[in-house]
């Protein structure tokens, strides 16, 4: 099924310019952009993934990740086809850049799974597994019929998307983790075809409506450069001091072999970051996941892999000390 786009304009001979990502694609009729899910039909720009769902899960949340937001629960995790980035790793491209086979869901029905989902422990609805800000309409749906229904609803997104679009959408969304794939443009522009500059917009202004937490993937010898990943944390840090930070082992897949990053290095890593943020966190290595107290160090949260125990983390504050760890969204 495809819909109306809602963010583009109209140009002369029948093209059209998209205005929802920085790429702004000027499409001619009949071709797609650079997503490969919205495309040019007679002079409007549609989106052909709406509803189209490719993957749907119940998940830990801290397999988003998200480690401070609702910890221990689950939530029932959707995804369709398509990506406005080109990541020569991608660890999702059969869903980012192959054609899955998808089973159109309309917003009300996705709506009914998510309430049913409750009885298993679901918050809500997170919007993951390929870049949801291609199914914006899709998710904009969505977004408004779960809140009404006290749903949480959760982005994990690469971040890169204009700043009136997500704007328009924060208030709907609970959660976010913004993939900052480095903190340096040149990697951006060689191995992700984008830039930098609007996925900073993006973390700045999601973390003033929504809960954010970041995910840099390190690759050896591509982004794992202590100063780099130091100047990513100071910046975090200016934005809010207690974003929670995660650092993941990159695996080989897609058109990147490589091999994959040494533990050695994403514990440099996590010190380094730890300089200036007090969560940081290791992805794909089982270890480093543990959340204290930010007052007396008692252990709040307790982590092996998507397993959690709450310890000393109980209505919102550190049972050991009394202090309120609002930097938790329980």
């Amino acid at each position: 099924m495809s819909t109306e786009s809602m963010y583009y304009k109209q140009l002369e001979g029948q093209g059209v310019q998209c205005l929802l990502c920085p790429h702004q694609c000027k499409i001619k009729a009949g071709n797609t952009g650079i997503c490969r899910v919205r495309g040019n039909q007679d002079g409007t720009l549609v989106t052909f993934n709406y509803g189209q769902v490719a993957s749907l899960a119940l998940d830990p949340i801290e397999k988003k990740p998200l480690y401070h937001f609702s910890p221990g629960s689950f939530i029932l995790s959707a995804g369709t086809y398509g990506c406005n980035l080109s990541c020569s790793y991608c660890q999702n491209y059969t869903l980012a850049h192959e054609n899955p086979q998808t089973q159109y869901v309309p917003p009300e029905t996705m709506v009914m799974l998510a309430e049913r989902s409750r009885e298993s422990g679901s918050i809500g609805l997170a919007f993951t597994y390929n870049e949801p800000s291609v199914w914006y309409e899709y998710i904009w749906d969505c977004a408004r019929l779960l809140k009404e229904r006290g749903q949480k609803v959760v982005l994990v997104t690469n971040g890169y998307i204009e700043a009136r679009p997500l704007e328009q959408l924060l208030p709907y969304i609970d959660a976010l983790n913004i993939d900052v794939k480095a903190f340096r443009n040149d990697f951006y522009k060689k191995l992700c075809h984008g830039t930098l500059d609007p996925v900073k917009r993006s973390v700045e202004l999601a973390a003033r409506y929504s809960h954010v937490e970041i995910t840099t993937l390190i690759i050896p010898e591509d982004n794992d450069n202590l100063e780099d990943i130091e100047a990513l944390a100071s910046w975090l840090a200016s934005v809010n001091r207690n974003i929670p930070l995660h650092l993941s082992r990159y695996h080989p897949a897609y058109n990147y072999h490589r091999p994959p990053t040494p533990e050695s290095t994403l514990l440099a890593a996590q010190q380094a970051a730890g300089r200036y943020l007090p969560f940081v966190y290791l992805g794909n290595v089982g270890q480093g996941n543990d959340t204290r107290c930010l007052n007396c160090q008692a252990l709040l949260i307790r982590r092996t892999y998507y397993r959690t125990e709450l310890v000393h983390f109980q209505a919102g504050r550190c049972s050991s000390c009394g202090a309120a760890a609002d930097y938790i969204v329980s």
